[in-house]
Formats: structure tokens, C-alpha cells, sequence
């Protein structure tokens, strides 16, 4: 059986029971069990590796010893395991200085996690699916990131997916053209998921030759998440990809910390994010930046927020709407910030539906390099594929949409697609950076005062041709009368 077809059977399992209500509920269920079952398989290969190998949960509440078994406990019996001692026991997990690391992410995992499901029986059913899973088979865990990738798009359902969810296609190109390097420090602030983090590790593992560098890979990896469901997916995602103590990803707000308690062990090399766009941050959260740069607009923050974490000849990345780009009063402030502390050298300006069905907001990748300021920004608007005319779920965006781009990005001239701008030209415009494809031909709509008389026209033959056929209709219906 596939792995989609066990996911499937699963979520059909759950349906049936009276305590799980919508997706939301339903994917959290399915993934506290799922990191479980992950976390269990990745014990094994820890035993396998590490002499003398204790693990830091509990003996009895190891997957292995409680799931695994087709015909162990079951019914009221594993209902009554799972309210009274493997949630509360987890939740309050107990560590020393000594204590395995890896523990504390078991904790942090429940501690926002429930047991929404009422009936023993399914979750026995559901155990038993999941064990048909070997994630530590490379096929099996190659194939559960496809699932994995259709787990977060069943979210759109569950409320603002678009706030964690990034196309691969856009994750991958963003990471390929920053191209993070063994050693650097790493960052996503909203990391959601893990999209940006897991497309940084595959390419950083590309990288990795000797020990050194694995272990370098394994402590340069670093998110925050403020959700608790998002937050869970991530550890889930980043033990799938071999991160063995996903303790870095931390569950907080980014933005709820002042500017100023940062120290400088705490900027890092590379930040690439999809910060949320559009949503307003709580009272007080603004007080934590500089009076010039006070907003409740998230993605405005996070921009502020990048510019400062940065170390000199760091490398950001973000993923930012077109009200950003041209808006004005902080926002302008915020641009003029970046723009002389970066060298803000790309924006790649996306078509409409890229994060369909989330949002049809148009949005722009901007790529930047701080410790130095802006001369000329170059754009690139990326087109459609030929035959199409928006993305779908169906046809989303491909990561071979990218090639052209890539093609130019060490090579720049500009072309059809490609045109730079200079900073004064900028500063002209008052930093307004939503700046149109100067090749394309403008649409000449026509002189208006022409246009007016045109349309009172147009009015005026559909209100003759409205009032014959009513005089034709009136006609007609005397005569059936007579």
C-alpha cells in the first residue's frame, strides 16, 4: 500500500470518531502520533550508532512499547494510557544538565499538543496504519515528503494556511540564489512548516564531505514559529530530515523581542523567510522597535527585524507583498532603512496565483546583502509558463520555471523580463519600489472625454434596443390574446 493511500486510510479512521472536529484537529492528531512513530524510528538509529544508548522518555511510553504491536492495548484501556499517563507525563517531562537535549523536544512538542480522539478502538486502527511506515527506509521517508507536502495543503481548509505554506518551486529558488555554505548560521524568524529550512538543508547536504560538516549542518539550523501546529510540523519535518535535535526551532514570536536585547552572538548569516502578510501584530509588540519604524504590520517588522539580525556581508531573503514595495509613511522609512544598510541588488516580481488558493496578493522575492548600501536594484518579472494564464492546484508553480533566472543571475543584462533601477531614481520616487517592466507596451486606453461619449452611447443603444424588444414582446402577447 502507498504511503498516500495509508495517510488516506488514516484521516478516513479519524472521521469516525466523535471527538475530532475539522482538518485542524485532524492533522494535529495525526502528527503528534506521526513525530512519535518518527521520533521512535530515529531511536533505532541511534541505538544502532551510540553505545550505550538511553533513551529520554520513559521506557513504557516509547512508541515501540505502547503502538507498535498490532494486538496490544486497545479500547478504554489505550484511552485512558493516553489522557492519564503519555500526554501528562510528556507534558511535564523532567531534565537535568546532563540530560539528553533530544528530550526536550518531545516536551515541547506536547506541550501543545491534545488528544482530541473519544474512542480507543480507532486509535488503535490508526497506530497500526501508521506502523506501516518505515521511516527510516529512504524510499519511505523520500515518498512521506510528498505526503507531508499534501498534509500542509489539506490546512487551507483549516484556517490561514498561507500564513506557514510556501511553494517549493519558491523556497527552492530562494535558497539556490542565496546558497547558504557550510558553517554559516541560518535563520527563517516565521519558519511555519520548516519550507525554507528543509530546502536549506538539501542543499546544504549536497555540501557535506567529513563529520565536521554534518555537525556543522546539525547546529546551523535555526527557526521560530509562534503556532503551535505549524511549530509541531516543523520539529516533525526536521527529524524526517535528519536533524537530530530540532531544539532550535523554537516556539515564540520573533517580533515580541525588543531590537535592542539582541546581542551580537545573536546575528546570523543568512535569513531566508515568508514572513505573514497582511496580519497586524498585538498592542505593544511595536513598542520593541525604534520610534521610527513602529508599525502593527507584521511583514513591515520582519523587515526591520532581517535588516538588524544580519550580520555584516550576511544574506537575506524575503518574500514580501506589492503594498510593502509601494507603500508609504513607515513603510517608506523601512525601505530607506534597508536600502542604505543592504544592498537590496534583486527583486523578482511574481505573477498573480503563485500562493493560490491562499491569496491572490501578488508578491516579489527580494534578495539582499548587508554591510553595504544600495546602488541599483535590478528586477526580473517572472512570466507565466507558455499556456497558462494563472497557477492552480493543478498546475502550481515548477522549480524548472526558475531556469531563466538562474541563467541570468550571474550574467545581467538587461532583457524583456530584466531592467535595473538606480538608487537616486529610487530616492526620486520617494522609495516607492513597486517599479513596472519599462519594456512592456503601455495600454492605450484611449482619451477619456472620448471614452465618456463612447459609453453614453453604448447606453443609449441598449436602452432603444431594451425598449423594442419589450414593444415587440407587448405585441406579441396581444396577439396570443385576441
Amino acid at each position: 500500500m502507498s504511503i498516500s493511500t495509508t495517510i488516506k486510510t488514516i484521516q478516513d479512521i479519524m472521521r469516525k470518531d466523535a471527538g475530532v472536529d475539522g482538518d485542524a484537529q485532524r492533522i494535529s492528531q495525526l502528527v503528534w502520533m506521526l513525530f512519535l512513530k518518527i521520533y521512535d524510528d530515529r531511536e533505532e538509529e541511534y541505538e544502532a550508532m551510540e553505545d550505550n544508548y538511553v533513551s529520554p522518555l520513559p521506557e513504557r511510553l516509547r512508541w515501540r512499547n505502547w503502538a507498535k504491536n498490532a494486538e496490544g492495548i486497545t479500547g478504554e484501556e489505550l484511552l485512558d494510557f493516553v489522557n492519564n499517563d503519555l500526554f501528562k507525563t510528556l507534558k511535564d517531562l523532567s531534565f537535568t544538565e546532563n540530560s539528553d537535549p533530544r528530550g526536550f523536544v518531545v516536551r515541547d512538542v506536547f506541550e501543545d499538543s491534545y488528544n482530541y480522539m473519544k474512542n480507543g478502538t480507532l486509535i488503535r486502527q490508526m497506530a497500526n496504519k501508521i506502523n506501516d511506515i518505515d521511516f527510516n527506509a529512504s524510499n519511505d521517508r523520500h515518498l512521506f515528503g510528498d505526503v507531508y507536502e499534501k498534509i500542509l495543503k489539506d490546512l487551507q481548509s483549516a484556517g490561514n494556511a498561507g500564513e506557514f505554506y510556501t511553494p517549493r518551486a519558491v523556497t527552492e529558488f530562494m535558497v539556490q540564489m542565496v546558497n547558504p555554505k557550510i558553517g554559516e548560521k541560518l535563520l527563517d524568524p516565521a519558519c511555519g512548516t520548516g519550507g525554507f529550512l528543509t530546502s536549506s538543508i538539501e542543499h546544504l547536504r549536497e555540501k557535506v564531505n567529513t563529520v565536521e560538516d554534518e555537525e556543522a549542518l546539525q547546529n546551523s539550523i535555526h527557526g521560530v514559529e509562534k503556532k503551535p501546529l505549524p511549530h509541531l510540523l516543523c520539529i516533525t519535518n526536521m527529524l524526517l530530515h535528519g536533524i537530530e535535535n530540532p531544539a532550535q526551532i523554537q516556539r515564540d514570536n520573533s517580533l515580541a523581542r525588543p531590537l535592542r536585547d539582541y546581542k551580537s552572538s545573536d546575528k546570523v548569516d543568512v535569513i531566508i523567510t515568508n514572513p505573514p502578510f497582511g496580519g497586524t501584530e498585538e498592542d505593544g509588540i511595536e513598542t520593541g522597535f525604534p520610534t521610527n519604524y513602529q508599525t502593527r504590520e507584521t511583514a513591515d517588522l520582519f523587515l526591520v527585524l532581517i535588516t538588524h539580525l544580519l550580520r555584516d556581508n550576511g544574506r537575506g531573503a524575503i518574500v514580501l507583498p506589492d503594498g510593502t514595495l509601494f507603500g508609504e509613511g513607515v513603510k517608506t522609512r523601512i525601505k530607506e532603512k534597508l536600502l542604505k544598510e543592504c544592498n537590496l541588488h534583486t527583486i523578482v516580481r511574481l505573477p498573480n496565483g503563485v500562493f493560490s488558493p491562499y491569496t491572490g496578493i501578488k508578491t516579489n522575492l527580494l534578495f539582499f546583502t548587508k554591510g553595504e548600501p544600495t546602488k541599483e536594484i535590478w528586477y526580473y518579472e517572472h512570466p507565466y509558463p507558455d499556456g497558462y494564464k494563472s497557477y492552480s492546484k493543478t498546475k502550481p508553480m515548477r522549480i524548472q520555471e526558475f531556469e531563466p533566472e538562474k541563467a541570468w543571475w550571474n550574467n545581467r543584462e538587461e532583457t524583456e523580463l530584466a531592467w535595473k533601477v538606480t538608487i537616486d531614481e529610487i530616492k526620486a520616487n520617494n522609495y516607492n519600489l513597486d517599479i513596472k517592466n519599462p519594456h512592456e507596451e503601455a495600454i492605450d486606453h484611449g482619451d477619456p472625454e472620448e471614452l465618456l461619449e463612447d459609453y453614453k452611447a453604448l447606453l443609449s443603444e441598449i436602452s432603444e434596443t431594451r425598449n423594442a424588444l419589450k414593444a415587440e414582446l407587448m405585441a406579441a402577447l396581444e396577439g396570443k390574446n385576441a
